[in-house]
């Protein structure tokens, strides 16, 4: 007689073994026909599986967040259906959900095409609208094998004998049609509704293995309705619109090639975006009480084994040998075993402590070829990196005034909001249990007296601590995870840091590692999608175009351009004899926030005529009124403050 206990707290009883859908029915109507799956003690399961013990039981409708993952999951089985439909032959392989939609992998001898498409989803839509139920069947192992050799189906068969042996081997039908899964489903294929899209084609190795057969992945979306499916469709054509790949070339920020892979040649106008950023962050760490320092970027192996390092990070370290000293050396890949170097050299006091130790470190790190994108993931970049040697004690008020200062960045560079995940200890790990007890507890503390909400993100902390991670959310509604900060008691530990007590013993520091930005290079990425190229005044490469209407104002562009770069703003003249609409719409397109026209009355009268990009207004302005609004715009926000 399983009890089932519902999310209200109401418990229902069975007289036996009871399926989720009667369970639903039980319940109502309307739940009858909205669920879609359950979760019974935690785990999720089709409705068709039988509950024969007590248990608590939510059901999964189509608002559910879950419900998402389900309806892609379903699109994929259902893709492969309609693919060996049409083309009787071909082999299925993986096909999971993946963020925003799914995938499936097939083997054909010739390579599918987006020109494939129209007959594939056409194809998908009748399965759909046949509503053909989920069905689990449970299979031996050498049964399974031998039904998917028999179809020529080699992949299957030999994911099945990968699988350990305590595994049990599930297939799940829809209609005619079946496929190795472990589940769960939905209740049929008309849950998965209309509202999905094949996207793109790809090539990718059996298992990721370049020793092993090519596969052709077709890639999809899928979500509850049209609306979804339509704003997600708008979110990738407004993602290419403000490509920073796309927008750097535009406005001649930067340019990666072939000589050296991985690395950015930064071109002025992009460089100025970039040290306008890195003078504000140094700014905010200055107010913040740290200290800047700067490391080494050739270090002996011998530290970064000492640190633990090279035995978790040893193949995305760049390493250099120095044969007549018989050295090797790595180009480090973070700077914390460094700031530990500076920490220890010298006797320390718990006077010093909370010490703040920062530093614009370059690092490098060993990313595959095809997992580089433009400016956002590169081998060489440089961190806003800090480190707070501190006690036990100060974790809590040193996190609550990190998070303040992160908070005021993010709002000066127009991200509003952030979220919070906390991310625990890893599967791979450094220092014991009881460490990373301590640590996670401490951290948990700190975030509960800093008032800091979060969520969990099992498994993703750092080799040697728990932490926590800062999400953004841009202006088209992705997340980007930027900042962090760790609880850290193993490095300190490892590379036998200490001070001297109020008490004259020596006692190990608490490592604290925080970043705002994370890269700059992928920050600055970040920010050039937020703002499309179009930065406010402060990070504007070009702030001010001064457009001369006819020849005979060059030399009155030439002043106000001179009075301008007086006053501190970056500026260009434009005195070519093109017409000025040109003119406007050429640096338009740059995205120069600000032109100025200038004439022979503006000449004479000692004005200037001010158009913002994006508007078609201009205002008429004395020159001087104008440099003094333009220089006080044009401070970045923390100047602005104290101004």
């Amino acid at each position: 007689m399983p009890a089932i206990t519902l999310p209200d707290g109401s418990v229902r009883h069975f007289d036996g073994p009871v399926t989720g859908t009667t369970v639903a029915a039980s319940i109502g109507p309307g739940l009858a026909r909205a669920a879609l799956a359950m979760v019974v003690d935690g785990k999720e399961l089709d409705l068709s599986r039988e509950i024969a013990h007590d248990a608590s039981v939510r059901f999964i409708t189509r608002k559910d967040d879950a419900a998402l993952e389900m309806i892609r999951h379903d699109a994929a089985h259902v893709l492969a259906e309609a693919v060996q439909s049409l083309w009787p032959g071909t082999q299925v392989t993986i096909g999971p959900s993946i963020e925003n939609g799914f995938y499936y992998d097939f083997y054909r001898n010739e390579p599918f095409s987006p020109e494939d498409f129209a007959a594939i989803e056409a194809r998908m839509r009748e399965i759909i609208a046949a509503n053909a139920p989920f069905a689990r069947e449970e299979w031996p192992r050498e049964e399974a094998i031998r039904f998917f050799e028999n179809k020529g189906e080699r992949f299957k068969a030999e994911l099945i004998r990968d699988l350990p042996e305590s595994e049990t081997i599930s297939i799940y039908r829809q209609g005619e049609w079946l496929d190795l899964c472990r589940g769960p489903h939905m209740r049929g294929t008309g849950d998965i509704g209309t509202a999905f899209k094949l996207m793109k084609v790809a090539g990718a190795y059996w298992r990721g293995d370049h020793r092993n057969p090519m596969l052709t992945r077709i890639y999809g979306t899928a979500w509850r309705d049209q609306k979804e499916l339509d704003a997600h469709l708008h979110r990738l054509e407004e993602a290419e619109r403000r490509d920073h790949r796309r927008i750097g070339r535009e406005m001649d920020l930067f340019h990666i090639q072939e000589e050296a892979v991985g690395s950015i040649f930064w071109h002025a106008k992009g460089w100025r975006i970039y040290t306008a950023l890195q003078d504000y962050m140094r700014r905010a760490q200055i107010r913040g009480g740290y200290e800047e320092v700067r490391t080494p970027q050739l270090v002996d192996r011998a530290l970064w084994e000492a640190s633990g390092h090279w035995d978790k990070y040893r193949e995305h370290m760049f390493i250099a040998t120095v044969e007549d000293e018989d050295k090797t050396l790595a180009l480090k890949p973070m700077n914390c075993p460094c700031h530990v170097q500076i920490f220890r050299h010298g006797l320390r006091s718990y006077r010093e402590l909370p010490l703040r130790m920062a530093e614009f470190g370059a690092c490098h790190r060993y990313e595959p070829s095809g997992a580089l994108h433009g400016i956002m993931r590169v081998r060489s970049f440089t961190q806003d990196d800090a480190h707070i040697f501190c006690t036990d004690d100060q974790i809590a008020a040193e996190t609550a005034r990190f998070v303040r200062m992160l908070a005021e960045v993010y709002a000066d560079l127009g991200f509003e909001s952030f979220r919070v995940k906390f991310a625990d200890r890893p599967e791979q790990r450094a220092g014991t249990d009881e460490t990373w007890d301590k640590a996670e507890g401490a951290l948990i503390e700190a975030c509960r007296l800093a008032g800091v909400e979060y969520e969990y993100n099992p498994g993703e902390g750092a080799f040697y601590g728990p932490k926590l991670e800062f999400v953004l959310r841009d202006a088209i509604g992705r997340d980007w995870q930027c900042g962090t900060l760790q609880v850290d008691y193993v490095l300190p530990e490892r590379l036998d840091a200490s001070y001297v007590g109020e008490d004259s013993a020596r006692h190990r520091p608490v490592m604290l590692h925080r970043a705002i930005l994370g890269s700059f290079e992928r920050f600055l990425g970040i920010l050039i999608e937020q703002y499309a190229g179009r930065f406010p005044l402060w990070l504007a490469p070009v702030q001010v175009v001064v457009a001369s209407i006819v020849t005979d104002a060059a030399p009155y562009a030439d002043q106000v351009a001179a009075e301008l770069r007086a006053a501190g703003l970056t500026v260009e003249t434009d005195t070519r004899s093109d017409k000025i609409n040109a003119k406007i719409r050429e640096h338009s397109l740059a995205r120069v926030p600000v032109i100025l026209v200038v004439g022979r009355k503006e000449a004479e009268e000692g004005t200037v005529a001010m158009r913002r990009l994006g508007g078609a207004a201009q205002e008429v302005l004395s020159l001087d009124a104008a440099v003094e609004s333009l220089a006080e715009e044009a401070l970045p926000p923390d100047l602005r403050r104290k101004a």
